[in-house]
């Protein structure tokens, strides 16, 4: 092989290596997302209700949530809507099998509504955390 053959060759390698190791970083946020404990921070309120729970994190903030099925399995529909207040809800609704969200809102020091359903039941927080 002559030289200019292996410095393509090195070149090329030294460019998978690099995308490859854009992926390992992209893909695990990608990989939590698909978790119950997806949201960054603390818990600071569970809101339990007969088919599911909504789990709410703060962390400079910011407000995350997510609606976890009781009994995932079957697809139902499900929801889950985030409200600083003054602002518009964020809002994650459809046919899932075990959760709804993680939906992040920005709310600094702004109390924030949090509603989840699963099926037919619900549960609606009110403004917490203020």
């Amino acid at each position: 092989m002559d030289s200019g053959a292996i410095r393509r060759r090195l070149a090329l390698g030294a460019a998978v290596l690099a995308a490859s190791a854009g992926l390992a970083l992209a893909v695990p946020g990608s990989a939590q997302a698909a978790t119950a404990g997806s949201c960054a921070g603390r818990q600071v309120r569970t809101l339990p209700f007969s088919t599911g729970i909504v789990h709410v994190y703060k962390r400079d903030g910011y407000v995350c949530a997510v609606t976890v099925a009781r009994n995932p399995g079957a697809k139902r529909v499900m929801s889950l809507s985030v409200q600083a207040r003054g602002n518009r809800p964020v809002v994650d609704k459809g046919t899932f099998r075990q959760l709804a969200g993680p939906v992040t809102v920005h709310a600094g020091n702004r109390c924030v509504w949090v509603k989840g359903s699963v099926g037919r039941d619900s549960v609606s927080s009110g403004w917490i955390l203020c």
